[in-house]
């Protein structure tokens, strides 16, 4: 028997009374697990196998194939529900996490990331878009893709007012070092700009939801989430197209 604590990323279901969920988990990575009976299951049972249910979950190993014992839910973020926006957002979240994240991975600090940014964007203490860049940039940095925003690349000046941000290497140059490659994808961007993609990719769990943008340097901001994760992961995600479709 194992035991797991994890977040409900996908759920589809099989034949009449069945469903396949994927699970974050802390320890093993992305797990699909086999919800026998899954349409009679009500109460408690139910709701923690739901989409977003954040649940403990026994889980039962049967050659190759992981199968739900039972599970108690921990948290539903049944707020998520009352905008489209939000579940839409939470749906490309999750749509992400499947793709980065593989079995039998540590995950610790990405389920923090998980749970975190539900739990503002269920609450609305933060800006969409504002919680949007924080999981694109951090989830990078997570998984490997640390952008490099120490310095400038050329003359190591540390916070240029105006600069250009590559989105393929993560380097920027100040405007007086930089001269533009055939074929690069840079992002014009200001101080405020850097100092919050720095903060995001840097702070520790404690403080990386604690600062505010003005509106400017947030669209800017998401502007630069958006393309990064996106030329590094090198495909598209059709929560994300849906979500720009409502925004």
């Amino acid at each position: 028997m194992i035991t797991e604590e994890g977040i409900v990323l996908k759920e589809r279901t099989v034949g009449e009374q069945d469903k396949f969920i994927d699970i974050l988990t802390k320890t093993r990575g992305v797990l699909e697990l086999c919800v026998k009976g899954a349409r009679k299951m009500t109460g408690k049972s139910g709701s923690s196998t739901q989409l977003f249910a954040y649940s403990r979950f026994c889980i039962d190993k049967r050659g190759e194939r992981l199968y739900l014992n039972s599970a108690e839910p921990i948290h539903i973020f049944y707020g998520l529900r009352d905008s489209l926006t939000k579940v839409s957002l939470a749906s490309y979240f999750a749509e992400v996490v499947r793709y980065c994240i593989k079995p039998e991975r540590q995950n610790d600090d990405i389920m923090r990331l998980m749970l975190n940014t539900m739990h503002y964007l269920e609450n609305g203490k933060r800006q969409e878009l504002l919680l949007k860049a924080i999981f694109e940039l951090r989830l990078m940095a997570d998984t490997g893709f640390m952008p490099d925003i120490l310095a400038c690349k050329t003359c190591g000046t540390f916070e240029p007012e105006e600069l250009f941000f590559s989105v393929s290497d993560g380097s920027f140059h100040c405007a007086d070092c930089f001269t533009p490659d055939e074929g690069e994808n840079y992002i014009k961007m200001k101080l405020p700009v850097l100092r919050a993609v720095r903060h995001i990719v840097l702070a520790g769990y404690d403080r990386l939801y604690n600062f505010r943008v003005s509106e400017d340097t947030m669209q800017k901001l998401a502007y630069t989430a958006e393309n990064y994760i996106t030329a590094h992961l090198e495909r598209s995600f059709r929560t994300l197209d849906f979500y720009r479709s409502l925004i």
